[in-house]
């Protein structure tokens, strides 16, 4: 059977059964899965978010923290059953909830799976923002949280740093989607449904980290704001000086304080001395 992929935004339509697409994968492919103890805290809660890491992605980030899996350079090919499988496992084990990270290129054998086997926790869609309405649309039928990238409102930071200059164009409109999932909790605290919305401030990017917030201040009052202070230097950004460091402490402050003039209340903020490797897996493939 031959099918023509278009569920990413680049509509590369390569038959994935039998070649790669701009996501630089065919089939289903994974590179860990675990209990993950760092999320935010609504998330990951008490005995960590069931993550499973999907290998490859469309946007090529410069960048990226996870540099070997989205390139698909290492990875294990798995069958949709034995997705299903892990979404046991991943339940068995405690976990407080799904999480699908960066599943957008997968979307068809995610629901697959889901179909097989849906697990009776909630399920977290984690994706890098850059998503089509029709796919989120397929995503909302098994998604019960939200947890998009917002990386730039800036069309010419999206040049720069990705594969994808035309990002904003459907990252925007699909965090509005997305951000009408309203925001409830178990008693204890933990997220069942909702969006949490991320930003990681970059380098020299403080003017778009500012855009990225008064945006969010147009969504919903129950969407969850989360300010990454993360960045190190990864993955392949030779001539790209500016993002040959971390943040700073003025560049952090100055987009803190915008997150206090917009009025964001539901506001996760990361400690700046995250900004190192540890937060990165070990991969198991």
């Amino acid at each position: 059977m031959k099918t023509v992929c278009t569920q990413c935004p680049v509509s590369c339509g390569a038959d994935r059964f039998s070649s790669r697409g701009a996501c630089s994968v065919q089939g289903l492919k994974i590179a860990k899965y675990y209990l993950h103890p760092f999320e935010e805290p609504v998330i990951s809660f008490s005995k960590g978010s069931g993550c499973i890491f999907f290998c490859g992605c469309p946007l090529k980030c410069r960048f990226c923290q996870n540099f070997e899996v989205s390139r698909a350079s290492r990875g294990k090919d798995i069958t949709v059953a034995e997705l299903a499988d892990i979404f046991r496992q991943l339940e068995e084990m405690g976990a407080d909830n799904i999480n699908l990270v960066n599943p957008t290129h997968y979307l068809s054998h995610i629901a697959e799976a889901f179909a097989l086997y849906r697990p009776h926790i909630p399920v977290v869609y984690n994706t890098h923002g850059y998503e089509k309405i029709e796919s989120l649309e397929l995503a909302a039928t098994f998604t019960d949280i939200w947890l998009p990238d917002l990386k730039f409102v800036d069309g010419r930071m999206a040049a720069r740093y990705t594969a994808r200059p035309d990002y904003a164009e459907y990252a925007l409109p699909a965090i509005r989607y997305m951000a009408q999932k309203r925001a409830t909790f178990s008693a204890e605290g933990k997220m069942l449904t909702g969006c949490v919305v991320r930003h990681l401030i970059m380098p020299m990017g403080v003017e778009d980290s500012i855009a990225a917030v008064n945006f969010v201040a147009t969504l919903p009052k129950d969407v969850y704001f989360s300010l990454m202070s993360q960045y190190t230097p990864c993955g392949d950004i030779s001539g790209l000086p500016e993002l040959q460091r971390g943040i700073t402490v003025r560049e952090y402050k100055k987009v803190l304080a915008a997150v206090e003039a917009a009025g964001l209340e539901n506001v996760f903020l990361q400690d700046r001395s995250s900004a190192s490797g540890s937060f990165i897996p070990e991969w198991d493939y």
